[in-house]
């Protein structure tokens, strides 16, 4: 009898060592048996997501930049025009408007005025503007010798 149990003994501990290898290679090849049970589709996307951007140019090839104006020394009573290119750099067309802000000294808005000719003008994506400011110095213009004030060219989407 301790033969036979013996072998029993053996023969459960070889079922065991076959199952954990069976079940060993069974979840080592997992990714393979699911690979044979699944599919998979792909669809590739692309999107353009809508910007507003604005540049100004000193020259209408848009190659330099342009981030101040010197008006250099002006004549009570005399208008001055200064011509930029305003390019929208952006995904979407865009209506324009203008103002100025943080003049120095703050009395200079009194005496000097600033105008363009695109207000409410609209402009594409990629599209280029010629812009002409003009600046007019009022003829009674006082206390002021100097002047700087920055110009906004505001853009909303159209």
């Amino acid at each position: 009898m301790s033969s036979e149990g013996g072998e029993s003994e053996a023969r459960r501990v070889l079922g065991l060592i076959g199952a954990t290898i069976a079940i060993g290679l069974l979840v080592a090849n997992t990714n393979l048996i699911y690979g044979l049970l699944s599919a998979v589709a792909t669809i590739g996307s692309s999107g353009v997501i809508a910007t507003a951007g604005l540049k100004v140019y000193q020259e209408a090839a848009c190659q330099n930049e342009l981030t101040s104006i010197d008006w250099e020394t002006l004549t009570p009573g005399q208008t001055y025009y200064r011509t930029v290119y305003l390019k929208n750099t952006g995904t979407v067309p865009l209506t324009l408007s203008m103002n100025t802000s943080d003049w120095t000294p703050s009395n200079a808005q009194q005496y000097i005025m600033l105008s363009w000719n695109r207000e409410g003008t609209q402009i594409n994506p990629g599209a280029v503007l010629t812009v002409t400011f003009t600046l007019t110095v009022n003829s009674n213009i006082q206390g002021v010798t100097s002047f700087s004030f920055n110009i906004n060219i505001n853009g909303q989407q159209a």
